[in-house]
């Protein structure tokens, strides 16, 4: 290595120049020469002051440098906690005399009580063992052992978690009224608070920490925090109180079955459309959220919401009869067309959780039996009826992204039922709804087709060929799906030899 490059690195502080040692602090910096011996070489000359232009530019500090700004904000901010800690810890001492004088029966401090931290930070306070014994049992048990009467008695805590919490649990012995000192604090602060109570035995400070946190509201973080805390704490009974808002009697499955079924079933059955919007949200994202691990909850949601789909789809049974028999006895269209809608609607959310909840598996086949539903869908007018093709729409995509798993049959099930109305209502469900993309749709369309068998892509195939050719963008465009059925079938050709005969272009019928 060059010597300029050896100069040019000790300079940036990436290596040691041998004859110098080199010791650094946050607030200074020594160096100091090694001492010259006759058997080593006579150091060089000092250097001479750098100039302006060889002194490092504010802009391009060295790598020392750089480690000793970081190490001394590191000094100020501790050293600014540690400030703030003393200025809290002088008010609750100030506090401490104001209640020692306030109650001038108890005379003189005798004992002086020291609290030192695990840094070593001590705070000293004049106390008196009348208080002490009286109010935490730890003290009254310690102290019983000095008896001297006019004898000051020392006494010390070491290794503190927090002092400053320390100093004010001590200071809550001489109040009065703990429940209004209290008031204004935070939950975190209290718990501490609760800590230091039941390290010390303090029964009234306990008691009082504790009709604190069931009286006041809690932030999620401050609810783990409290059960965290509770937990930990050896307190008998005496937590139950507090703990009440998060735990219920232990529920059956019957129970639980039946208040998400009447939940679920007053969503369906809102009169507020924007109130159910928002309902069906907050739902989906708890119902999202919760991963039900347990075997018997999760049948518990199951069941529910399989309950659920075929009150649906008998509802829409019920709708679609009504419907293609109206006359003028019958209720009027438009509101017998906004319940279709609004059933419709509700199944297609119930699909949505199957799905998320990866419980989807036997709705395909429980749709694919949907035969006197897709007959009657066939005979209303498509703008009423656009959105129950929506629900073969979802199935599609899910199955395309691999997120429902059915056999073979229940596929080709699936789309010989419902693949003609969802070709019938392609270009109203593109055209009436913004939330319905054209891409996904087709997308999930082609991969479902391809994952039937040869014989049966080419007939759903050949017949799609032939209804693009004469719809257009009414049409789902599965080109895709062509192309590489096409490559299957005349390219690759790998056929197995009993199949190979049934392979030829010709337009037929869904084979049975």
């Amino acid at each position: 290595m060059a010597s300029r490059e050896v100069s040019t690195m000790i300079k940036q502080g990436f290596i040691s120049d041998p004859t110098l040692s080199l010791s650094f602090s946050p607030s200074r910096t020594t160096l100091s020469s090694r001492p010259y011996s006759p058997s080593s070489s006579p150091p060089p000359p000092a250097p001479p002051p750098p100039t302006e232009s060889a002194r490092p530019s504010h802009n391009n500090p060295t790598l020392f440098e750089m480690m000793s700004e970081e190490a001394l904000r590191g000094s100020k901010t501790i050293e600014e906690s540690r400030k703030k800690t003393q200025r809290r810890v002088a008010k609750f001492l100030t506090e401490l005399k104001a209640y020692s004088f306030k109650n001038g029966g108890l005379g003189l401090s005798d004992v002086k009580l020291t609290v030192v931290s695990r840094d070593g930070y001590r705070v000293a306070m004049d106390v008196h063992r009348r208080v002490l014994s009286e109010k935490s049992r730890f003290f009254a048990e310690k102290l019983s052992q000095r008896r001297e009467k006019g004898v000051s008695h020392t006494v010390e805590i070491s290794e503190c978690d927090d002092v400053e919490v320390y100093v004010e649990t001590v200071v809550l012995m001489y109040c009065d009224d703990l429940k209004k000192r209290l008031i204004g604090e935070n939950v975190t602060k209290v718990l501490a608070l609760l800590k230091v109570s039941a390290a010390i035995m303090f029964d009234a400070g306990i008691s009082s920490c504790l009709e604190y946190l069931e009286a006041v509201p809690w932030s999620e973080d401050e609810e783990e925090k409290v059960v965290s805390h509770l937990s930990q704490l050896e307190l008998d009974g005496s937590m139950t109180e507090v703990l009440q808002r998060l735990s219920s009697e232990p529920s059956t499955s019957a129970r639980s079955d039946g208040i998400l079924l009447n939940l679920l079933s007053g969503v369906f059955q809102a009169k507020d459309d924007k109130a159910r919007r928002e309902m069906k949200t907050l739902f989906s994202r708890l119902l999202r959220e919760d991963s039900f691990d347990d075997d018997n909850r999760f049948d518990v949601l199951k069941d529910t919401l399989y309950h659920l789909c075929h009150r649906c789809l008998s509802s829409l049974v019920l709708c679609l009869s009504e419907a293609t028999a109206i006359d003028g006895s019958r209720r009027d269209r438009g509101v017998l067309m906004a319940e279709i809608a609004r059933e419709a609607d509700n199944l297609q959310w119930i699909v949505d959780i199957l799905i998320e909840k990866r419980m989807a598996n036997d709705f395909v086949k429980l749709w694919a039996d949907q035969r006197e539903l897709a007959e009657l869908h066939s005979k209303i007018p498509t703008m009423y009826r656009h959105e129950i093709s929506r629900i073969t729409a979802q199935l599609c995509i899910a199955i395309g992204r691999g997120n429902i798993l059915v056999g073979k049959e229940s596929r080709f099930s699936l789309l010989a039922t419902w693949l003609e109305a969802l070709y019938d209502d392609f270009g109203w469900m593109r055209s009436a709804s913004k939330s319905v993309d054209k891409k996904l749709v087709e997308d999930g369309l082609s991969h479902t087709i391809l994952t039937l068998s040869m014989r049966q892509q080419q007939a759903i195939l050949l017949k799609w060929f032939d209804r693009f050719l004469n719809k257009g963008d009414d049409c789902p465009n599965i080109q895709r799906a062509f192309e590489v059925w096409w490559r299957r079938a005349f390219i690759r050709q790998y056929t197995d030899a009993e199949d190979s005969s049934q392979l030829q272009i010709t337009v037929c019928s869904y084979p049975s």
